[in-house]
């Protein structure tokens, strides 16, 4: 049999204060990563064979209540529906510090229970363990003087699944989970968030713009560097691609040479209460890729505020749509989600996103009608649609009502929906291809160039609104099963 080294294994520990159990897991957490990779760095250096297996694992929190109390029904999470033990492994706590200590807290507060800190019996991966040393990358298989599967535990995508989120989790143990995602699923979409908007997860906030144009990078970066002159904004620093942070409005941005797949940008606040802007670019696949990623961050509202074709004639180029329903043709997610599954909207998004739309535009009542349509957005996966048989399609999207297209909109609704996130659509009319209003590159040149800044600044006041509101509203009841984490 093969031995096992770890680092040593502390016992079990209760807590009833939640920071000191957030700094238990960070303790722990802290001591499993430097061993692995002190482990590592010792047998890359010696590059002889390993006589045995070298692990270490994740903490984890355990909660266990054996009441049927009823908490505040107002409230959609902080609690857990059934008495039974419930667990989740832990990752980065340094990074979901204040996450972890507000959700433990909730757990012990509404159930009088404390919560037991321990370490799990799940591995973690080599590679995880070492991204946060600048210094330490794990070699290709075949690179190293040895078969690292045989010495370190890799990522095992056997375990690394949405199972929770999609309501097919099964318990071995009859242990119930106590949030949406496992340490090893968190570190993956960690990893990956890094790679595809080329900025550490550390700096993403808590409400996420998305966008499909580049156009509205420099919008934003222009009003970052506005928000940093004043004093009384609350904003601290901005931060774009490759991590180049500043914090002050007239400081220089080192130019990219290499766009990431989803360049992103982050006008950060002490809190982490600011705005990122992802630019996701064309298509459902991108979408879906961003939020399945960025949902482990558990931020508190997305919005998509890109361009759409509209359909309706008496639609105007740069008038607005807010989604109020979706048509999903995308097809990314129907493994996931069924199509059949309603996607409501959030009465607290659409509220906010109304109320930009009438600030910026000055318009409000009946007038507001005149520039802004409330309705269905059908997303498809075929960005060249026009080009085929009109009779199929322009007779679904008339029988769903729908009054605008695009290749996003619907994805990121449904995946807010399916990871709990609030989430909302405010399009903007680029053009009309039913109407013979193509958009050709004149027109969107002008387009473009008048919109872009005015539709961004109604999706960042729409973000300031809920900003104030209290998280208890926010996170609609809407999203959450009748089975739920107590984890938001």
């Amino acid at each position: 049999m093969t031995t096992v080294k770890t680092p040593q294994l502390p016992a079990a520990e209760e807590f009833t204060d939640a920071a000191a159990a957030v700094a238990r897991l960070e303790q722990l957490y802290s001591e499993a990563t430097q061993f692995l990779c002190t482990e590592f760095s010792s047998v890359i250096a010696d590059g002889a064979a390993v006589p045995h297996r070298i692990r270490a694992y994740y903490p984890e929190i355990r909660f266990t209540t054996s009441s049927f109390a009823q908490v505040d029904s107002r409230l959609s999470y902080g609690h857990v529906s059934a008495p039974g033990t419930y667990a989740t492994t832990v990752t980065r706590p340094d990074l979901f510090r204040h996450y972890l200590t507000q959700q433990i807290g909730l757990l012990i507060r509404n159930h009088g229970q404390p919560v037991t800190i321990a370490v799990s019996d799940t591995p973690i991966p080599v590679h995880f363990a070492v991204a946060s040393d600048p210094n330490l990358t794990v070699p290709q298989e075949g690179a190293a003087g040895f078969t690292l599967r045989d010495v370190f535990d890799v990522p095992d995508l056997a375990t690394t699944n949405d199972d929770i989120v999609n309501g097919t989790y099964q318990a071995s143990d009859n242990t119930g989970p106590l949030s949406l995602f496992t340490a090893q699923r968190i570190d993956y979409s960690l990893a990956r968030l890094s790679h595809y908007t080329a900025t550490d997860p550390q700096h993403f906030q808590n409400h996420v713009l998305f966008t499909n144009y580049q156009f509205y990078v420099a919008e934003f970066e222009a009003y970052a560097r506005a928000q940093l002159a004043d004093p009384q904004s609350g904003y601290i620093s901005f931060v774009s691609t490759g991590d180049h942070e500043i914090t002050h409005a007239d400081a220089e941005i080192p130019p990219t040479t290499k766009l990431p797949q989803m360049p992103t940008y982050h006008l950060k606040r002490e809190d982490g209460s600011g705005i990122t802007l992802v630019n996701i670019g064309v298509g459902p696949s991108n979408a879906k890729t961003a939020t399945d990623h960025i949902a482990v961050l558990r931020p508190h509202a997305w919005l998509m505020v890109g361009h759409c074709a509209g359909l309706r004639n008496t639609q105007t180029l740069g008038d607005f749509v807010l989604g109020h329903g979706y048509l999903r043709e995308d097809h990314v997610l129907d493994d996931d989600l069924p199509i059949w599954t309603p996607i409501p909207a959030l009465a607290e998004i659409q509220v906010a996103l109304e109320n930009a739309v009438a600030e910026v535009t000055e318009l409000e009542g009946y007038d507001l009608k005149r520039i802004m349509r409330t309705g269905t957005v059908a997303t498809i996966d075929n960005r060249n649609w026009e080009l085929r048989d009109q009779s199929g399609p322009v007779q679904r999207l008339s029988q769903s009502r729908a009054i605008a297209l695009d290749m996003e909109s619907a994805t990121i609704a449904a995946n807010g929906y399916r990871f709990r996130v609030p989430y909302g659509t405010l399009l903007c009319v680029s053009d009309k291809p039913l109407h013979g209003e193509l958009k050709l590159p004149g027109m969107a040149s002008d387009f473009y160039r008048t919109q872009v800044a005015r539709h961004l600044q109604i999706g960042i006041k729409a973000m300031e609104q809920l900003r104030g509101m209290p998280l208890e509203r926010l996170h609609s009841r809407k999203l959450r099963s009748f089975d739920e984490t107590a984890f938001l």
